[in-house]
């Protein structure tokens, strides 16, 4: 679309979905990398009770920040529409 010739009449409309469709790749490649790390650290920190005595302040934190991410994935099954949730300031 940006090197049709008659970009002027909908460069506006271009430039919005560009910009959507990129945060909407960016969010997914980011929630990809959260899952991978997630599925090992919620095991050590949340179902270990060595590393909770080990790591109680890492531990405590995790808890908060795994709080959260639930937080924001739940807005975002919630709002059900990708281009809403990912353009949202919150979500990264």
């Amino acid at each position: 679309m940006f090197s049709s010739r008659y970009l002027a009449t909908f460069e506006d409309r271009c430039v919005y979905w560009q910009k959507s469709l990129a945060a909407i790749a960016e969010v997914v490649q980011l929630l990809a990398e959260v899952q991978r790390s997630w599925s090992f650290l919620e095991n050590l920190f949340i179902g270990s009770d060595e590393v909770k005595k080990e790591l109680p302040e890492e531990s405590e934190k995790f808890v908060g920040i795994d709080k959260e991410v639930k937080t924001i994935l739940k807005e975002g099954e919630k709002t059900k529409i990708a281009i809403t949730f990912c353009n949202q300031n919150n979500v990264f």
